[in-house]
């Protein structure tokens, strides 16, 4: 044995405020209030159709889309329509064709039915119901990818001007231990020639200072292993090494390094304070 529960009351749907005064809902317009007919006019509502103002009337009632009071509906899209002719808007054609359709649908919902049909016969309000969701859909599609980040809009390309500066590159010193590494690596190019060598023959490092010396003399920078002729064996390479030694500490050549680790170069001395000294190391050693 089944029992019927209890049918309540159904709640009333009541329509939104347009503006809260002092903490109360105002529904409508004050009935006194006057509006000159010069009054500047704002129309803040903008639709992108019919059902896009059908669908605005629905969800500010909070009315089912799948129940629509055709009646109340047609009411106040034709209250609507009215407001824009009075506003001298441009009315859309489509607008009126909606118009005619829900009044075409209202006539077909108060027209009586025959009783002896078999079946159930579709709602009239089914194609616009289906018109109603298919755009709901489309627009929340469309407003989730709005609010997606977009350029020039939300995200904004940084752009950072360079200032040309003039960068003096400052030549690194050179130490005693790369000029070890660098004889080292001349020392083990020279015992590739080692079967090369048939007598071996004392060289003079004076000897030697006066050709390096005669070979800068153009003041350009020589690659530091090209001073070397690894063809004279270990002794050859070890009495140009020492002749190196010899006249970087009588301060009558340079050596530079374009960079870290980069390979050595050798250049005559600049002449500094006290050239005629130099003039005199420089024949000393030539002799």
């Amino acid at each position: 044995m089944s029992t019927t529960p209890p049918v309540g009351p159904r709640p009333e749907q009541h329509e939104m405020p347009f503006a809260i005064v002092d903490g109360e809902p105002v529904t409508e317009p004050p009935k006194d209030l006057y509006i000159p007919p010069q009054a500047l006019k704002v129309f803040l509502e903008a639709f992108e159709g019919p059902l896009d103002l059908l669908l605005y009337l629905i969800r500010r009632q909070n009315l089912d889309v799948l129940d629509i009071p055709i009646a109340e509906i047609t009411r106040q899209y034709l209250e609507y329509i009215d407001l824009m002719r009075e506003l001298e808007l441009e009315l859309a054609g489509e607008y009126l064709l909606m118009a005619a359709m829900l009044a075409e649908i209202k006539s077909r919902m108060l027209l009586p039915r025959p009783s002896a049909e078999s079946g159930e016969e579709e709602d009239p309000r089914a194609e616009l119901v289906r018109r109603l969701q298919e755009y709901e859909r489309f627009k929340r599609a469309a407003e989730d990818i709005d609010r997606l980040p977009r350029l020039e809009r939300d995200v904004h390309v940084a752009h950072a001007e360079l200032v040309e500066r003039h960068v003096q590159p400052l030549m690194p010193d050179v130490t005693l231990k790369e000029m070890l590494l660098a004889f080292k690596d001349v020392i083990q190019r020279a015992a590739m020639f080692a079967h090369h060598h048939v007598q071996r023959e004392r060289l003079s490092v004076r000897q030697r200072m006066s050709e390096i010396l005669e070979r800068l003399q153009g003041g350009e920078l020589v690659d530091f292993a090209k001073l070397f002729h690894v063809e004279e064996g270990r002794m050859g390479v070890t009495v140009t090494f020492v002749a190196l030694l010899e006249l970087l500490r009588e301060g009558l050549l340079d050596i530079v390094q374009a960079e870290t680790y980069a390979p050595l170069h050798v250049r005559a001395a600049v002449p500094r304070a006290e050239p005629a000294a130099n003039d005199d190391a420089v024949e000393a050693a030539s002799s």
